[in-house]
């Protein structure tokens, strides 16, 4: 062992066998040898000489880098010489020139072989077939020596595959080039011989070495996407490569391969007519057999990948052949293999280059336009069916998992719902070409789960209920509502079940899902109501062991009363005695204990008993059954807190936060009418509740859930009280306004934008006295111009920041839009005017939310409109008008608009315009000439306007058609833009 080669052993040595300073030198002494002119020529020597593998693969990998680095800058001699021995090599010379005995790099391991082919391949990609034409006939007559020469040939042409031609890994443009040019030259110069040797091997082999047969199998499956169809297609390749298919004494792995080849064979690109012909001729029933076997083994993987393959060409071909002849005999193709394939599709693992949902749809699609369809058709749309419904079971091993609804139950979950969808639309479109079969398929489908035995696999129970759900998407109202068809049967069968595994979270959920999709049933259908909403009171819904469905069944039983509420005047005594245990937990300590959220149910029994159909006695009786407990229950808590903790533990304040949503969702069933005209004890029962739960805004003014939760009762209390409710709002707004929170404000500004949208001047007097409040925080907290969004744009109190001035500007378009802009002018609130009018003014130029623009402009309208007579009236608000001809009309109307931000193409731009305009019609109508001179006279001439163009304007502002002004106005600003110089600066 010479220097070099003790060397490359401590180099490539990873235990701690040699010490570091030794190991630098050997690395250090190694790359020294690398840097050698000669290197090329010291490698060679060494791997026909060494037989150490780690050598032998240093040669070669140093080899291939100094080919990589100076192969265009070597001598024809040298390279001339590296051709040869790397060729003498690849072959199994046995002695060099000199009739010296060489070490046979194909007797090493694979790896060193798998190198030795990246070697062979670099050489072809810069020498064939100029250089070196005969590189492959040249390996044909050696692959007689032995079966390594085959095997090391196999590596070549595979090797050549993955660098250079295959189109599985991006190429460029050279590299794309260059493989054109060894297909052209390969095509016309060796590849009939090369597939005469495949065929000679495999005869040969098959039964001494199926391993190498299994290898040349592979670089055939490679290649045949490029060759001559015709040197494969033909009786006695097509005959060999079935008959290693089928014979069952040879190995899997062989088997597979030829499957493989045969599969490369169909999915070859070609003309559509020819290719129908191949796909006739190779007679795949003969391999149908073999998908029943071992789901596991490598050979029905294979065979399963044949199967799904060529049905899905055939189906191409069905497709592409507009011929009554082509599309014929696809169709005959196709129902001979569609059995297989279904056998596949619900058994074997499929090929992730097959789609089954693309496979199948597009099957179905071919089924569009046949009518009638045969028995044969019906029973392959009926597999496809049994298909959906097997792909759509989840997998068992998640079984647990799903229950828990752990964090791997989540993702699988996901996952299936994501899987699904694609499923579920391809079950729409059998239902459309075959609604019989389709029905009839989900009716077994159920029946055969509800008499399913304790040992029924949980998934498919699921997957059957599940399906029947999926019908839902597809039938009309009016289907939903029949007794007389399939749901008359399915529906009564669903509801009257008691599955086994109910206790399932997935298959309790489901089943609750499905009843409610067809719960417009029961509106034609009352005798099944009871024991439709047993199905949501019992263990199945409200009372089931998992949280999970107790919350989704809550929530599902107020969509069922929501819809059949006046068909259950008769059950509402018993629906409230299956509830009265939930209500009984609303009416304890320590609710926040609860994982369930309650203002379901208690959104459903308020729908209930909020009825008139329900006498008044028994409705007093019920609703203050409800109100009192719960509102006992905040009174011990206030108590608690005034003694002991004002500020309030967590489990007090979430207790107290569960309760006013409760209160809040039961008032959601009682109507204004019903509680304040009707049945007056009704809204008196609510007003002392509100008078009461405003209490926890004096005892806990600083905790936000809370009062968060109260401002939605009052909304609520708006709707059901009506105008009875003034009497509370001044202390209810008086406790809600002392926070200065952005988010508090929003909260409070929408309670205001309610009242006035419903009472308009009836709160005219609290606007007066809250809006000087309002005023004087929302302009300390807000910035004059643009909000900043910079580095921090995205935090939290950005937003918060962003939505307190969109609800704002809001606040301020309700109030006038509603004959309410005197508020601005009150003693306490005029010291807000000036502030106001600038915001304004900043917002309706410059605002990048184009909608808050245009609420701006329509204010500044109304102001106007409100505030200024005709012309040469008193003038209502002194300052006022010269504001809005000298800033508001030369800023807004004729400056903001230059501003090519603004795009004619978006609608809300152009709404913003027709605002603009209008804007200016206003202004003339009120201003007159003060308004027409100062905009014409000095505003124009500031942007260059042409007088001819302006006095165009003149002409038409003073006419009364509003659709000629705003079209013109928006020419003349395209105008203006063109010849604009520079920017015009906001003032």
């Amino acid at each position: 062992m010479d220097d070099l080669e003790k060397a490359i052993l401590i180099s490539f040595d990873e235990s701690v066998t040699f010490d570091s300073v030794l190991k630098s030198q050997a690395v250090a002494y190694v790359q020294q040898i690398k840097e050698n002119p000669s290197i090329c020529r010291i490698c060679i020597e060494k791997l026909s000489f060494c037989k150490l593998a780690q050598v032998q693969f240093w040669c070669l990998q140093c080899l291939h880098e100094a080919l990589l680095v100076k192969y265009l800058s070597m001598t024809p001699d040298e390279k001339s010489f590296i051709r040869k021995s790397v060729f003498s090599i690849a072959c199994y010379e046995a002695v060099d020139v000199n009739g010296n005995s060489l070490v046979k790099v194909l007797d090493g391991p694979a790896f060193l072989k798998n190198k030795l082919a990246q070697i062979v391949v670099f050489l072809i990609y810069f020498e064939y077939p100029l250089i070196w034409p005969s590189v492959f006939m040249d390996f044909l007559p050696n692959l007689s020596k032995d079966a390594v020469v085959i095997d090391m040939f196999c590596r070549v042409l595979n090797a050549l595959d993955d660098e250079l031609i295959s189109l599985d890994y991006p190429r460029s443009g050279d590299e794309v080039a260059v493989a054109g040019r060894i297909k052209d030259a390969m095509r016309a110069q060796c590849v009939p011989q090369i597939v005469r040797a495949w065929y000679d091997i495999i005869l040969m082999y098959k039964n001494s070495n199926p391993e190498l047969c299994t290898s040349v199998l592979d670089s055939m499956r490679r290649y045949i996407s490029w060759i001559d169809i015709g040197l494969i297609v033909n009786d006695a390749y097509i005959q060999m490569l079935f008959e290693l298919m089928l014979m069952d004494v040879l190995p899997d792995q062989l088997r597979g391969a030829a499957a493989i080849v045969i599969l490369a064979v169909v999915t070859k690109g070609m003309d559509y007519k020819s290719k129908l012909t191949i796909l006739q001729s190779l007679q795949i029933s003969r391999v149908f057999a073999l998908v029943m076997g071992d789901s596991d083994s490598e050979l029905v993987s294979s065979v399963a990948s044949l199967v799904t393959g060529y049905a899905n060409e055939v189906l191409e071909c069905s497709k592409r052949l507009n011929s009554e002849d082509g599309k014929g005999v696809s169709l005959e193709l196709l129902n001979e293999v569609l059995p297989s394939v279904f056998y596949v599709m619900k058994n074997c693992e499929v090929d992730s280059a097959f789609s089954i949902v693309q496979f199948l749809s597009g099957y179905v699609g071919t089924m569009k336009s046949l009518s009638p369809l045969t028995e044969t058709q019906l029973l392959h749309l009926d597999q496809i069916l049994e298909v959906i419904r097997v792909q759509i079971q989840f997998d068992p091993l998640y079984r647990s998992n799903l229950d828990m609804l752990d964090k791997i139950g989540r993702e699988e979950e996901d996952r299936m719902v994501e899987f699904r969808k694609d499923l579920f639309v391809l079950l729409r479109n059998v239902g459309r070409v075959a609604p019989d079969v389709t029905h009839n398929f989900i009716r077994i489908s159920l029946s055969s789960a509800v008499t399913s035995s304790e040992k029924r696999n949980v998934e498919e129970v699921e997957a059957a209920l599940s399906l029947f759900y999926a019908l839902g998407e597809s039938l009309r109202d009016d289907a939903a509502r029949s007794r007389t068809d399939l749901l008359g049967e399915l529906v009564p069968m669903l509801i009257l079940t008691r599955f086994p595994c109910h206790s399932n979270r997935l298959v309790a959920l489901v089943y609750l899902e499905t009843i409610t999709r067809y719960m417009k049933f029961f509106l034609d259908n009352t005798q099944y109501i009871p024991i439709a909403l047993g199905a949501f009171l019992d263990e199945r819904g409200v009372h089931h062991s998992n949280v999970n469905v107790r919350r989704r069944a809550s929530h599902l039983f107020t969509r069922f009363v929501k819809l059949l509420k006046p068909k259950l005047v008769p059950y509402v005594e018993i629906i409230l005695q299956h509830l009265q245990d939930k209500v009984a937990e609303f009416t304890r300590m320590d609710t926040a204990s609860n994982e369930e959220d309650g203002s379901h149910i208690f959104e459903a029994i308020g729908l209930l008993i909020g009825m008139e159909d329900v006498p008044p006695d028994k409705q007093s009786d019920y609703l203050s059954s409800l109100l009192s407990p719960l509102c006992q229950q905040v009174e011990v808590a206030l108590s608690n807190a005034k003694a002991h903790n004002p500020g309030g533990s967590p489990a007090q304040i979430a207790d107290i936060q569960q309760i006013i949503m409760a209160i809040n969702a039961l008032s959601k069933g009682f109507s204004e009418r019903l509680a304040t005209a009707s049945r007056p004890s009704i809204g008196l029962m609510f007003k002392q509740t509100l008078d009461f739960l405003l209490q926890i805004l004096v005892v806990f003014p600083k905790i936000e859930p809370l009062r968060c939760k109260v401002t939605s009762f009052i909304h609520s209390m708006v709707n059901t009280l009506g105008a009875s409710v003034f009497p509370y709002l001044p202390k209810a707004l008086e406790q809600l306004l002392p926070e200065s929170q952005p988010k508090e404000l929003v909260d409070f500004l929408v309670l205001l934008n309610q009242l006035i949208c419903k009472f308009s001047a009836g709160v005219r007097d609290i606007l007066e006295g809250v809006y000087p409040i309002i005023a004087s925080r929302v302009f300390n907290i807000l910035p004059r111009n643009d909000i900043q969004s910079g580095p921090g744009g995205s935090t939290e109190e950005i937003r918060e920041l962003q939505e307190l001035q969109r609800t704002f500007y809001t606040f301020l378009h309700v109030i006038t839009t509603h004959d309410l802009s005197l508020v601005f002018l009150s003693p306490k609130s005029r010291g807000y005017l000036e502030s106001m009018m600038q915001l304004l003014l900043y917002t309706s130029c410059k605002h990048k939310d184009i909608p808050v623009r245009k609420s701006c402009v329509q204010i500044f309208i109304r102001l106007i409109k409100d505030w200024c007579a005709r012309p040469c009236g008193e003038e209502k608000v002194p300052g006022f008008q010269s504001f809005i001809v000298e800033a508001f009309a030369t800023n807004c109307c004729l400056y903001s608009v230059l501003d090519k931000s603004l795009e004619f193409r978006d609608t809300n731009t152009l709404v913003l315009f027709g605002e603009i305009v209008l804007a200016q019609k206003v202004m003339y109508e009120k201003f007159g000439n003060d308004f027409l001179h100062h905009f014409v006279s000095q505003g124009f001439p500031n942007v260059h306007c042409p007088q001819d163009l302006a006095e165009q304007y003149c002409q038409i502002l003073q006419g009364n058609d509003i659709k000629v002004l705003k079209s013109f106005y928006q020419s003349l600003v395209e105008k203006l833009r063109l010849q604009q110089n520079g920017s015009l600066v906001f003032r």
